[in-house]
């Protein structure tokens, strides 16, 4: 068995040293964060720091950040608690979206893509032309989680505050890759995640615009300014706030990450002509690339890969154990022919020159194999 290769970063990056040694060092503050004795106080301050480097990095009011579980959580707090409950409310959802939003509520509306994978803003608007919408929260992603198409988020904003609806990002796949700045732009709620920048997985958060108030999901205890009870986890939350702190820093590595992506595709498209890169022609970050081997499915490829020692993520989501066509892919019209058959790869903060050629060399004797 070779080394491991890891491109898996969309799925989960690895733990960056800084993430790791602030959890580590908050793990020996035993005190509860809602106790008002010195442990309790040490704790807490733990948690407030990292608020302030979650505020930074989303362009937010610390204030207004909630801590959650991941990012699972806080898209369903976002969406599920945008208004007061009982009271009439429309959501419209991008249908690319992450199942933890596509899944949050039963009457959400779809707001199709086009063939490129980003959002039909025309059609946005003509769902938001027959009346003025004080209840409507808008649901676009800010990258795409599978393609990594970057979604126009400022148009977004633009149609929908016209129309009097908000805005709610998952910024999952963008934090740490690009700036988000949420109130500059004008965005109402932000969902991110830390264990997708190199933080701990488990710990996520929401942040809101000013004039936003969340409806709580989980009740019992007031944490969180009552938005999310249940005691908070320090050593997790202080992770996350360690690599959000250093997100800014990391620009060299998001450079280095777009330039292995960018040699994975050509050589790609030069030596398998069969292969399809998806989304090749859209606006996307760089650390991502979904390519199909039309005919093969996608469960193969991932498998084969990873007795190659290489681990890669299926372009489709898995449920109770059974590989389903990509949604995503099926949004922008592609057949099954690619949408059953596409892997994602993805980089980030620890990729090497070397990864690029393990998989290429991997994918070369798959594709060999299978006869592509």
């Amino acid at each position: 068995m070779p080394d491991k290769i890891y491109l898996d970063y969309n799925a989960s990056a690895p733990l960056k040293p800084e993430a790791r040694d602030t959890a580590v060092a908050a793990l020996g503050i035993g005190g509860n964060p809602s106790s008002v004795h010195q442990s309790g106080r040490e704790a807490r301050a733990i948690i407030e720091r990292a608020r302030e480097d979650v505020a930074i990095l989303v362009g937010g009011r610390t204030q207004d950040v909630i801590f959650t579980s991941g990012a699972t959580e806080a898209n369903n707090l976002a969406i599920r608690g945008f208004v007061p409950e009982g009271e009439p409310r429309r959501v419209i959802v991008n249908g690319t979206e992450h199942p933890s939003v596509l899944e949050a509520v039963g009457d959400a509306e779809h707001l199709p893509v086009k063939a490129d994978g980003v959002v039909d803003i025309g059609f946005l608007q003509r769902m938001l032309a027959d009346r003025d919408w004080r209840n409507c929260l808008v649901s676009v992603m800010a990258v795409n989680n599978e393609t990594g198409v970057v979604q126009p988020i400022d148009e977004v904003v633009a149609v929908a505050h016209a129309a009097g609806a908000k805005v709610h990002c998952d910024a999952v796949q963008a934090a740490g890759h690009m700036p988000i700045d949420m109130l500059e732009r004008g965005i109402d709620i932000v969902t991110i995640s830390a264990h997708k920048m190199g933080g701990p997985r488990g710990v996520g958060a929401v942040a809101t615009g000013p004039g936003v108030a969340l409806n709580a999901i989980i009740r019992g205890g007031g944490q969180e300014r009552g938005m999310r009870s249940g005691t908070e986890n320090p050593a997790g939350i202080a992770g996350m706030g360690a690599v959000c702190a250093s997100a800014p820093s990391y620009g060299p590595n998001v450079a280095k990450a777009r330039e292995l992506r960018d040699r994975l595709e050509v050589a790609l498209r030069e030596t398998i002509p069969a292969s399809v890169i998806v989304a090749a022609n859209s606006p996307r970050v760089g650390h991502v690339c979904c390519v199909a081997l039309p005919g093969v499915p996608a469960e193969t490829q991932v498998m084969m890969m990873d007795l190659e020692g290489i681990a890669v993520s299926a372009g489709a989501a898995c449920s109770s154990g059974k590989i389903k066509t990509s949604h995503v892919l099926r949004e922008m019209g592609l057949g099954d022919d690619i949408s059953g058959s596409a892997i994602r790869v993805s980089f980030g903060w620890n990729s090497r020159d070397e990864d690029v050629d393990g998989f290429l060399e991997a994918f070369h004797r798959m594709a060999a194999r299978i006869g592509s």
